[in-house]
């Protein structure tokens, strides 16, 4: 028996009401992903070394593959009790619930304007290319048309949500949903960024939210099913604790704590937490723009 350390409080509550069950989808060095039968989506059990994230329990381990979970391996609650076969059982008695809340979009602009500038900086140092950040070098031709199609697509559709033409802006980001590297694509991390921003309270943007779920209607079938999960619970505000910290910070005066939230969402995946961070920046960037620097 291990306990889960914490964990999306919406999960914790199916586990203790004894609705869910399902089979292993998906298994890697850190995490595994459960397909539910209930309601379809992807759930995590992620090691300690993972932030808190929607549809996510942290448990008591370093290293998922000691516990020789494997693809298709049943699932199932028992007096709240989540069993994985007879190879794992997870108790949530000592679990704290964690929930994904997005911080208030500013009245005043002007600290966010600042943090945004050396974000966007810090990440054209440190950020990793050869998805919407360019690489200094290029591998492949392929890889290189791959990168200016994603760049060009990006600004693209910031522009059309800076004008208003949400319908031109939905074309755009369905073209970026499955382009680019990694298990999660470049395209669809720089949208699970924007998405959160969009979703900011009182954000100027934060109107153009039915732009999210449009998008999402025709992402399933262009993406892989993780890709996918990501970007629906983004798509409503569900994003992991470390997007949620650096957003936090962002609206903040604190540099030291910039670089530290930032480098926490740059070390996410090969080039996944750039291409997020980006869709973070540029998002709040094209925010700014549209709402100017109003104070309450």
């Amino acid at each position: 028996m291990r306990n889960a350390i914490s964990g999306d409080k919406d999960f914790i509550m199916k586990i203790d009401k004894s609705m869910f069950s399902g089979c292993i989808h998906s298994t890697f060095n850190r995490t595994f992903n459960i397909k539910c039968l209930e309601d379809g989506e992807l759930y995590t059990i992620a090691c300690r070394k993972i932030d808190n994230a929607p549809n996510t329990l942290i448990i008591d381990t370093d290293d998922i593959t000691s516990l020789e979970i494997e693809v298709n391996d049943k699932v199932f609650v028992n007096k709240k009790i989540i069993y994985i076969e007879d190879k794992l059982a997870l108790t949530m008695e000592k679990a704290t619930k964690w929930e994904s809340v997005l911080p208030v979009y500013p009245c005043n602009v002007e600290v966010l304007y600042r943090s945004v500038i050396k974000m966007k900086d810090y990440i054209n140092i440190h950020g990793v290319g050869g998805g919407v950040k360019k690489c200094r070098i290029t591998r492949s031709p392929f890889e290189e048309a791959t990168s200016n199609m994603l760049q060009q697509k990006t600004y693209l559709l910031l522009d059309e949500l800076l004008n208003g033409r949400i319908s031109s802006a939905v074309r755009y980001a369905e073209s970026l949903v499955g382009l680019g590297p990694g298990l999660t694509p470049s395209g669809d991390d720089f949208l699970t960024g924007l998405f959160t921003v969009m979703n900011m309270e009182n954000s100027p943007f934060y109107k153009y939210r039915p732009f999210c779920e449009s998008v999402l209607n025709n992402a399933k079938k262009l993406t892989n099913d993780i890709s996918y999960m990501a970007l629906k619970k983004a798509s409503i505000g569900k994003v992991r604790e470390s997007i949620i910290s650096l957003l936090s910070v962002l609206l903040v005066e604190n540099d030291e704590d910039l670089i530290l939230s930032l480098n926490k969402i740059l070390n996410i995946g090969s080039s996944s937490g750039t291409d997020i961070a980006l869709g973070i920046a540029l998002g709040l960037e094209t925010t700014i723009r549209a709402g100017g620097k109003v104070v309450c």
